[in-house]
This record gives C-alpha cells, sequence and structure tokens, in this order.
C-alpha cells in the first residue's frame, strides 16, 4: 500500500512540474536565401536545455521552465543569434529565426556541434551528405557529383566507369533503394559511371545508409539512399551556369512570392538542367581513345516551394532523366527514361510537440537494348506510385516516430521484338513504430515494421534496434540488428561479364517461365526475399580534428530469387521427369555477407582527408554450388584529400586515389554449334546451321586483375560583379593512366578497358 501511494505521488509531482513547464519549436533559416539551416545548435542560456535543427531546419525544446528566457542559436559559418522567449506553461510557442552567413568559422562551434550530433544519434552505418561534402571530392569532367562520391563510402563497391553499378556490403544493385525528396527512383547512375540524375547544388542532405536502417524504409534488403533537395531561393532570383569538356549543366531559382515579416507565407520556385556531350568531345578532345564514348544524357527536375511562417510548407517537384548509348562498341543501342510527378507536405501543428509529414509520388521508368549482331530487342518498364505519412513525436530528450507507407508497382518486361507485352501488377503496404530515447550516456532506437506484400499474400515482421554508448565525450560504442524484405528482382545473370540491361520484376509463383518448387529438399512456397543484419562498431576522436570509425557486420540473405543459370532443358510436358532447377527460369539462392570498415578523418577547415579500408567476402549457394557472386570484391582501399589555400581559401585542391581487388569472372572454356533441333529426332541436324554458344568454365571461379585510379582537381575562386562568383577547375582522371580492365569480349577474346587518362576542363559561374 506504502509503495503505490508513494507511486501515486510522484505521479502527481511530475504531473504538476510539468505543467509549470512550456516549450519552443521554430525553424532556423538562411537570411540570405531562406534556405533552412541543418543542424544548427539551440540552447536556452543558463540551463541544460539545447538541441539541434533537422534537415528541414525544424527544432523544439521541451519542459523550459515558465518565464523569460534567451535562446542562443549557433551554425557553423553563421553569425550567432540570440532570441529572447517568454515560455507560458502548458503551452509551446513557434518561433522563426534567421541567421546572417558569416565567412569567419568559429571553432568552438564546430567542436560543440560534432559532439552533440554524435552522442545523440546511433549512426550506425549511415553517413550524411550535403552539397559541401560532394564538392570535396575531385570533380571528373568539372562537375562534382554524389555518384563519384558514394564510390568512397565504406562499405561500397563500384563495378566500374563504364555502366558501373553499386554494390554494399555484399547486396546486388537491385537490393539499394533510392529516394528524391520521398519519391523511389529507378538506376539513378548515368551508364558513364561517373555521373548521376542528381545536380549537386540542389543537395540539401543525403543520409546514405549502408545497412542496420531502421524501421522507416522497408522494401530493400541491402542499402538506403535518401536524398532531399533544398527548396527555391525564397530572397532573391540566384542562378549557376557551368560548362565543360564533359557536359553543361544550369540552375534557375527564386521567389515567386518573396519571404519577408508582412506575409504569412512565401513561394519560390527551382529549375535545374544537366546535359552529357560526350559523345561529341570524345571524338576531337578524347580522340586518343580507341573507342568512342557514346555516352549522352539530359536530366531535368523542377520544384514549387510554398512555405508559411508558422514553418508548414508544401513541395510540388517533377523531373525528366534520360540516358542513351548509341552503338557501344558496335554492338547495341541503350537507353531510359525516367519520368515522374510528386509532392511532399510538412505541417507543423499549433501548440503541438509533433511533425507531421507525407509524401505522394509517381514514376515511370523505362529502359531498352537494341542489339545489333543478334538483332535481339528487350525492353523492361516499371511505374509506381508511392505514398508515405509520417509522425514526430518530442518528449524532452525522446522521441516516438510512426508511419504508413504504400507502393503500387506495374511491371512489364519482354526478350525479343515479338514477345507478347503481359504486365504484372503488384501492391505493399507498411506500417512502422520507433522510438528514440537516450538514458544517460545509452542510445537506444528499437523500432519494428510490418510490410504485407499483397500480390503474394505474405507478411513480414521486421524488428530492429539500434543501439549507441557514449562511454566518454570522446569514444563511442554502437550496434545494429534487424530483418528486411524484399520482393523486387533483376533479371541480370551472374555470368554477364557486363550487362547494361536490368529489367525489373516481382517476384511470385506466375513469374515468366516459373520460379523453381524446391531449394535443396526445401519447399519454396514464399517468395519474399529476407535478409537479416548484424552491426557493431566504435568511434573515437582521437583529437578534436581527427576522428576513427569502425564497424564489421554479417549478413545473411535467404530465399534469393535469380535467374536460373544451371536450366538444360524447356519447362514442358515431355521434360517433366527432370527436376525444377533444370527447368524452371527462376531459381531460389541463399547468401551470406561479411566484413568489416575502418576510416580516419582529418578536418581542420583548410585540410581534409579521409581514408578508408574495406574488407568483405559475399558467398551464394545455389541448387548445386557455392559460389561468389560478380562483384565480391575483397579489399578495397580510398583515399581522399582537399586542402584551401590563400588567405581567403579561394584555392582548392583534391586528390581521390581508389584500390580494388579482382572481381569474379566466369572464365569460357571454349566455343561450340547448338542446334535448333525443332523437330525433335527427325530434326535434320546434317544441314541445319546452328548458333556459336561459349562452353562456360567454372562459375566466377577467376578473377580479373586489381583495380586503382587516381584523380586530382585545382579550383580557383573570383568575386567577380557585385554578388556573382566565377569558377575555373582543371581535373585529371587517371592520371597514370592505369589500363583498368572492363570486360574481356566472349567472342573476339578482345580485351576491353575501363577509361584511360582523362585531363578536362570546367567554368561556372554563380550568380
Amino acid at each position: 500500500m506504502k509503495k503505490l501511494i508513494f507511486t501515486v505521488c510522484l505521479t502527481l509531482i511530475s504531473v504538476f512540474a510539468s505543467a509549470q513547464n512550456g516549450g519552443v519549436k521554430g525553424f532556423v533559416y538562411n537570411s540570405s536565401n531562406g534556405d533552412p539551416i541543418m543542424f544548427a545548435n539551440i540552447i536556452v542560456e543558463n540551463s541544460t536545455l539545447g538541441t539541434s535543427t533537422d534537415i528541414n531546419g525544424f527544432f523544439i525544446i521541451n519542459k523550459i521552465p515558465k518565464g523569460a528566457h534567451n535562446l542562443h542559436i549557433q551554425s557553423i559559418g553563421f553569425a550567432d543569434t540570440v532570441i529572447s522567449i517568454d515560455i507560458t506553461a502548458g503551452k509551446t510557442i513557434n518561433i522563426k529565426a534567421e541567421l546572417r552567413p558569416e565567412s569567419k568559422t568559429l571553432e568552438t562551434v564546430e567542436i560543440y556541434g560534432r559532439q552533440e550530433s554524435v552522442r545523440t544519434d546511433s549512426r550506425v552505418s549511415v553517413k550524411k551528405i550535403s552539397a559541401t561534402d560532394i564538392q570535396k571530392m575531385p570533380s571528373i569532367g568539372g562537375q562534382a557529383d554524389i555518384a563519384q562520391y558514394i564510390q568512397v563510402l565504406p562499405g561500397v563497391v563500384f563495378s566500374g566507369d563504364q555502366g558501373g553499378q553499386l554494390y554494399i556490403r555484399g547486396g546486388s544493385a537491385i537490393q539499394n533503394k533510392v529516394l528524391l525528396d520521398g519519391m523511389v527512383i529507378y538506376n539513378p547512375f548515368h551508364s558513364i559511371g561517373l555521373f548521376s540524375v542528381f545536380e549537386t547544388d540542389v543537395i540539401r542532405n543525403a543520409d546514405i545508409y549502408t545497412g542496420g536502417f531502421n524501421a522507416r524504409y522497408g522494401g530493400r534488403l541491402s542499402s538506403i539512399m535518401d536524398i532531399t533537395t533544398k527548396d527555391g531561393n525564397k530572397k532573391t532570383t540566384s542562378g549557376k551556369l557551368s560548362l565543360s569538356t564533359f557536359g553543361g549543366s544550369a540552375i534557375i531559382e527564386g521567389p515567386i512570392i518573396a519571404d519577408n515579416d508582412d506575409k504569412d507565407f512565401s513561394m519560390s520556385y527551382l529549375l535545374t538542367a544537366k546535359n552529357s556531350y560526350l559523345s561529341h568531345t570524345s571524338e576531337s578532345i578524347y580522340s586518343y581513345i580507341d573507342n568512342e564514348l557514346p555516352y549522352d544524357f539530359f536530366d531535368l527536375y523542377g520544384k514549387l516551394s510554398l512555405t508559411s511562417k508558422t514553418g508548414s510548407k508544401v513541395n510540388l517537384f517533377g523531373f525528366n532523366f534520360t540516358d542513351k548509348v548509341n552503338g557501344y562498341k558496335n554492338i547495341a543501342d541503350f537507353n531510359w527514361r525516367n519520368s515522374g510527378v510528386g509532392a511532399n507536405f510538412i505541417i507543423v501543428p499549433a501548440n503541438s510537440s509533433s511533425i507531421v509529414q507525407a509524401v505522394l509520388a509517381y514514376s515511370d521508368y523505362t529502359m531498352e537494348m537494341d542489339e545489333k549482331s543478334t538483332q535481339n530487342y528487350q525492353k523492361s518498364n516499371i511505374s509506381s506510385f508511392n505514398g508515405n505519412l509520417d509522425i514526430t513525436q518530442f518528449f524532452e530528450k525522446n522521441q516516438l516516430r510512426y508511419g504508413i507507407d504504400l507502393m503500387w508497382n506495374t511491371t512489364n518486361t519482354v526478350y525479343t521484338s515479338d514477345t507478347d507485352e503481359d504486365p504484372d501488377y503488384s501492391s505493399d503496404a507498411g506500417a512502422y513504430l520507433i522510438f528514440k530515447g537516450l538514458l544517460g550516456n545509452f542510445l537506444y532506437e528499437p523500432s519494428i515494421r510490418f510490410s504485407y506484400y499483397a500480390s503474394l499474400s505474405e507478411i513480414s515482421l521486421e524488428p530492429r534496434l539500434s543501439l549507441k554508448y557514449n562511454i566518454s565525450d570522446r569514444f563511442r560504442l554502437k550496434a545494429a540488428v534487424g530483418k528486411y524484405s524484399q520482393s523486387v528482382i533483376d533479371t541480370k545473370s551472374d555470368r554477364d561479364i557486363v550487362n547494361l540491361f536490368t529489367g525489373y520484376l516481382t517476384a511470385g509463383p506466375d513469374l515468366y517461365g516459373g520460379v523453381v518448387s524446391q531449394y535443396r529438399g526445401k519447399a519454396v512456397d514464399k517468395f519474399v526475399e529476407k535478409s537479416n543484419h548484424y552491426i557493431f562498431g566504435m568511434e573515437y576522436d582521437i583529437s578534436k580534428f581527427l576522428t576513427v570509425n569502425a564497424e564489421v557486420y554479417y549478413k545473411t540473405m535467404t530465399n534469393l530469387i535469380s535467374i536460373n543459370r544451371d536450366r538444360l532443358f524447356d519447362n514442358d510436358s515431355s521434360h517433366s521427369s527432370f527436376p525444377d532447377y533444370l527447368r524452371k527460369n527462376f531459381a531460389v539462392e541463399e547468401g551470406t555477407a561479411w566484413g568489416g570498415d575502418i576510416s580516419l578523418k582529418y578536418s581542420d577547415g583548410r585540410l581534409y582527408v579521409w581514408a578508408i579500408y574495406s574488407l568483405g567476402k559475399v558467398e551464394k549457394k545455389s541448387e548445386t554450388k557455392t559460389y561468389f557472386p560478380h562483384y565480391d570484391r575483397r579489399h578495397n582501399v580510398n583515399v581522399l584529400a582537399s586542402y584551401q589555400l590563400g588567405l581567403d581559401r579561394s584555392w582548392e585542391v583534391s586528390a581521390r586515389w581508389n584500390y580494388g581487388s579482382g572481381f569474379p569472372f566466369t572464365p569460357t572454356s571454349g566455343f561450340g554449334e547448338r542446334l535448333p533441333l525443332s523437330d525433335g529426332l527427325i530434326s535434320d541436324y546434317v544441314s541445319t546451321s546452328g548458333s556459336l554458344t561459349a562452353i562456360y568454365g567454372e562459375l566466377n571461379g577467376r578473377r580479373l586483375p586489381s583495380y586503382h585510379r587516381f584523380d586530382v582537381s585545382a579550383k580557383k575562386r573570383f568575386n567577380v560583379f557585385k554578388h556573382s562568383i566565377f569558377e575555373i577547375e582543371a581535373s585529371v582522371t587517371n592520371v597514370y593512366n592505369r589500363n583498368n580492365m572492363f570486360y574481356y569480349d566472349r567472342i573476339t577474346s578482345e580485351r576491353v578497358d575501363q577509361l584511360p587518362i582523362m585531363p578536362s576542363l570546367g567554368m561556372t559561374l554563380r550568380f
């Protein structure tokens, strides 16, 4: 009885104390253009209360004692601002703060901001990237691009300069999910492999998860790339024009309704265009290359933003991305197009410690390949509608986040020009719950996701957990575990040394040609692919400028559906006596991936150095054999360095060196003639002409030579006119002209190499 009375009294005291407190929430903006400032620090003076802004510039602080207080707001590159507030018990007030850009960087602010963020965020297998980070890379072709930066990240394997794909911690390319402002994007990297569809200068933030991501994200086994673009300039018209030996780009942005104190809302626009004319310059500037570089792309993106005084806003956006490869080595024509429209919302309810976000979007992706030698035409289309509703509630140092998301897909893949198009429809839904708590030095983030694959009638329950323990201000331990699932598969075979074409299919019993009914003696009656992640790591600040980060991981993958490489017979009644794995088009496999990454980062304002070593091993098991997939790279090293020179830091030099051990490949043992024998035993095998067929050796039994490349660039900035900056940049890709192998041509036994040494020059005008 005494315990009950004590508990009731303690609860009443807590409720009474909370009633004497209030809160403050709001947004922090750049005063020059109205753009939200991420990760700014907000401190209630003369107290231990404080927080930092999120990627939308939003912050909230609860349990502030009633009365007058000062909020101290600070961010790197901006002048400190102090705002007076008057807290009323039981209420949360809303403010809008603007910080003035300042060239001087306060070292104490930098240290404080870094320590707060690493203490209060688990940061397991995630890298937060801004446009500033991307600019530290040597700008290949005069254009800094996120595709070049992602290749440096721990655990990421890049297959090559031409037709390159990203493989992350043992996962195939189809296991990576890419989001642009909440919309699902298919194939965001161009065929040249050096550029993405994203314009660097409009990227506000990119969260790259290489594993262990929480329950907010679903539908993929391996990784998440969540990219957010900035809004258009709310104060004045501005833009950028850029030209280089590789291509050109343009940005224009500005207010439709300018942001000022007299209006309840503002409206701005943002338009970008980016193209490549490498197919033309390769005939003149790069004429020494044995084969021309037939890579052309053209990307358009537009955004319209309506923002209220309280920070609530709606964004409307649309894009059209295209990529063309005309007559690569006279083998094939390849092209793809990705277009879409969407809207996202941020709602800040009055007098509430919460924020509501939502996304509605539609995209359509089509790729085509026409093989000239075989006159074989392939086409794949996937159109998607996705929606998401996400709510975050804040409780002092803790957060509760929950939401739902929906996805509808239509896929259609044809392999020959006379194949009938037969669309496949699928849908899935997800619901998730995430709690983020901070208990002293211990950060914990349990989450759970319910994924329902309606077309397969399968439910996947996916618990996940992230942990961090701050042993000291300098040393932190972290860990993550979780279950993941997906139902989208691709049509690539691991035997393909190089293949630009990827068809998208939805796994299921009605999959074209059928899925095997058994895998190693177990019945196959489920078609959702599954994966488990286990990650452990540490962070240590050696000094205020030098940090080391290390992680080890283990990943299991089950029910992987892929092209059946063991198939020998047609799946018809005359071959029904043979087992499924010899007849069906699609097989089931299992896989494991393990490895570790260690990175060392130094940054003192002028000098930036980031060195990464990754060790990894990927192994898959088919019905008949155990093998290494073609993206199994054991050793990967990246060293990135950037230095700013001059009193005004107007000079900047950057360099990157990459080493990767050789990829596995299946050698060609010989060739034979394959006769059609369409009439069975009575076929005329004497006079009938067959087709040339490769006889394969051991599956991925050999490895290509190792890959390494050194890139450098130098950039100079000039102040021109009153508010304009002119930049000129020179770069050299593959400085020592390493002959990195791309693949062997199976028919001619010709060695095909990656890009040779390629100098470039670029100019940019910002206004």
